[in-house]
């Protein structure tokens, strides 16, 4: 499963590609223009971003320069897909920093395929051990935390359980999934062993806390 971020200003194709990356089995945020893409992007960090061209506002190309440019995303596979086919534009796409183009009309399968691909290429993007999200940063190589450039001390569980969630944002657990998950096993029994170590979390988050949605009578969500 990957997290990716999807620009088109097309709504019935936007649709229809969010619907098979969902059902692929990835995380995927929409937006119709590349000025929101921006806000987005700070809290929802993509593996890949699918990148319409012609867009309102702040064009495709606009907003890749801007991308590229920050060395917080410029490390980002960025496939274009695009009603323009000249060779000219391909070409101007790619050496500005796109990592691969399709031209519109594509096939989804084809899309699919080449997302499988980019991914195997970057295997730093897909096993992140660095995640940021929200001010708060998971360093996975040496099990540490920061909130607001703070360092919190976390037990194994909650490492888990906030690792999983920032993987994931915007994602629902069920109390099950996440027992499964991070403890290894499911019963209903012990559900208020995630409801506990969620307590805690919460409150080692101090004010960044409230990114812990409940779900009533499902789980959880960070958001």
């Amino acid at each position: 499963m990957s997290n990716i971020l999807l620009i088109e200003d097309e709504h019935s194709l936007r649709e229809i590609i969010t619907f098979n990356l969902k059902n692929a089995g990835h995380e995927v945020v929409d937006t119709d223009n590349a000025n929101d893409a921006l806000i987005i992007i700070e809290d929802f960090i993509p593996e890949i971003i699918l990148l319409d061209i012609m867009l309102p506002g702040l064009k495709g190309g606009q907003f890749l320069n801007l991308i590229r440019s920050n060395p917080k995303y410029h490390d980002i596979p960025v496939i274009i897909i695009s009603a323009k086919s000249s060779e000219d534009d391909i070409v101007r796409l790619l050496e500005a920093g796109a990592d691969d183009y399709l031209t519109k009309p594509f096939s989804i399968k084809v899309l699919l395929a080449k997302i499988r691909v980019m991914l195997k290429r970057s295997p730093a993007m897909t096993d992140k051990k660095v995640i940021e999200y929200n001010n708060i940063l998971v360093d996975q190589n040496n099990y540490r935390v920061y909130c607001n450039n703070s360092e919190i001390t976390l037990t194994h569980k909650e490492f888990e359980l906030l690792t999983l969630f920032l993987k994931h944002p915007r994602r629902v657990f069920t109390r099950n999934q996440l027992l499964s998950t991070v403890w290894g096993y499911e019963s209903d029994v012990f559900t208020r062993t995630v409801d506990s170590h969620i307590s805690s979390l919460r409150k080692k988050l101090g004010e960044k806390g409230n990114i812990i949605k409940s779900i009533p009578k499902i789980g959880y969500k960070v958001e």
